[in-house]
């Protein structure tokens, strides 16, 4: 883009985690005034714990870095494209994870802040808004699943529907220092490395039959948060499930799930667990350690009672417990155009997971899009959607019109939401489905050779 906006079409981004704030910057680059407006810390949410930009309330993984063969992989590699600010603050501050990409949340947190603070077209304001004024005539509302209940309200009122909501989880955290590696060890499954690493990012903590046994029945009987009569019926989403529902969906669930033993060799006996508990690395200092899905609705004394029975976690110390907080979306492909604004009222544009995508790295490409698009509205140029066979595409396209209205419920980003592959034809003249690896190596090219040609001519220069 060459053409730069007037002063008085500055763009209004509300909410500052990781859509926002990857809207804001991409706004910034392209040379538009953004005012980011953060409620925290005049008003704090029931899990966040700063009042960083950017800040981690669950996992610190943005999951699979693997950009030849797995959809979130390809969706950091076009990120990085176009240059995103939340991609580049991850690969900073990244700590081993295997072949996935995990963060030193602190550090990262606060590199997103450093950089839109120090942004010479980023106002922040730490201030709650609770409604939109009709003068502001380009706003992005990008406050996340967390949506504090007065601007809520606005969206329903404006939308004329009922907000969904679903249940989301956070895992514990445990100081490195209090977990006995006489009996846990390191190794990543199938000795997997970061960026060419020894494939021991992750502590293993074994069990064996009944000590499984043990365990998935204390899971089950143990004391757990309880509701109100408007949550009762509330779902869960399915990538965030609290570790005792899947114990109750059947004995043998958790050892096909989290605790899934495959790929690993006790480090001391050389034996083959029958479950294990694994945690991945929390900081880039190595002295926290969260536990990999884990998300639990026990509560604080149970996690502390249940959880010390785990081999090696006996004498475990907490830095933070286990958790449960409401998330809201809304219902996109009814209420949004698209461009992601709102068809009854067109001034507003939704970002990140409020908008029903899941998972952090989801929620900044969809804040990167809409920023965007907002850039564009100011400046006056025409705004062109990535292709749907890319990454970004494929994810625009679901929430905007592909996913079926009448059922929406948040979606990762994955492989069935872009459109199929063609047949090959073999040297003998046949034409065969591409599966397995093939099949995602197929897509993952597609998409990153597509996305190149669009970024090229949509990146802020």
């Amino acid at each position: 883009m060459t053409k730069t906006a007037k002063p008085e079409n500055v763009v209004h981004v509300i909410g500052g985690g990781l859509a926002g704030s990857e809207a804001a910057f991409q706004i910034a680059q392209r040379g538009v005034p953004v005012i980011l407006h953060e409620m925290r810390p005049v008003r704090m949410t029931d899990a966040h714990q700063t009042e960083g930009l950017a800040e981690l309330v669950c996992s610190n993984s943005f999951r699979s870095d693997d950009a030849e063969s797995n959809a979130v992989g390809v969706l950091h590699e076009e990120m990085r494209m176009m240059g995103s600010v939340i991609m580049a603050a991850a690969d900073r501050h990244k700590v081993p994870a295997g072949g996935a990409l995990a963060v030193d949340r602190d550090g990262f947190s606060q590199r997103v802040q450093q950089i839109l603070s120090d942004h010479p077209m980023v106002t922040l304001e730490r201030e709650e808004v609770t409604e939109i004024p009709e003068d502001w005539s380009n706003v992005i509302i990008a406050t996340g699943p967390l949506t504090s209940p007065a601007l809520a309200q606005m969206v329903r009122d404006v939308g004329g529907e009922d907000d969904l909501a679903f249940f989301d989880a956070i895992a514990p955290i445990v100081h490195f220092d209090s977990i006995d590696m006489d009996r846990a060890w390191f190794q990543s499954r199938y000795d997997k490395s970061t960026d060419g690493g020894d494939g021991k990012d992750y502590i293993n903590c074994p069990m064996d039959k009944a000590q499984y046994d043990g365990f998935i029945e204390a899971l089950l009987t143990g004391d757990k948060m309880s509701f109100r009569e408007w949550e009762e019926n509330t779902p869960y989403f399915e990538g965030c499930m609290p570790i005792e529902i899947m114990a109750s969906r059947g004995h043998e669930t958790l050892r096909f799930g989290p605790m899934k033993p495959v790929g690993l060799t006790n480090a001391h006996d050389g034996s083959r667990p029958h479950a294990v508990i694994q945690l991945r690395q929390d900081n880039a200092l190595g002295t926290l350690y969260n536990m990999v899905g884990f998300q639990t609705k026990l509560k604080y004394a149970e996690q502390a009672r249940v959880f010390q029975t785990i081999p090696g976690l006996e004498e475990a110390q907490f830095a933070r417990l286990g958790g449960l907080h409401r998330n809201t979306f809304i219902n996109s492909p009814r209420l949004l155009d698209e461009q992601l604004r709102m068809k009854a009222r067109q001034s507003l544009r939704f970002a990140g997971q409020i908008t029903g995508v899941e998972g952090y790295i989801e929620s900044a490409a969809i804040g990167l899009m809409t920023g965007i698009m907002a850039a564009s509205q100011a400046i006056g140029t025409q705004w062109a959607p990535p292709p749907v066979d890319t990454a970004h595409g494929a994810l625009l396209a679901h929430i905007t019109g592909g996913a079926d209205a009448d059922t929406f419920q948040p979606m990762n980003v994955n492989f069935g939401l872009f459109p199929p592959i063609e047949l090959v034809v073999t040297p003998n003249g046949k034409k065969r489905k591409l599966r397995g690896r093939e099949r995602k190596a197929a897509y993952s090219s597609r998409a990153l050779a597509s996305f190149s040609g669009w970024s090229s001519v949509t990146k802020a220069a």
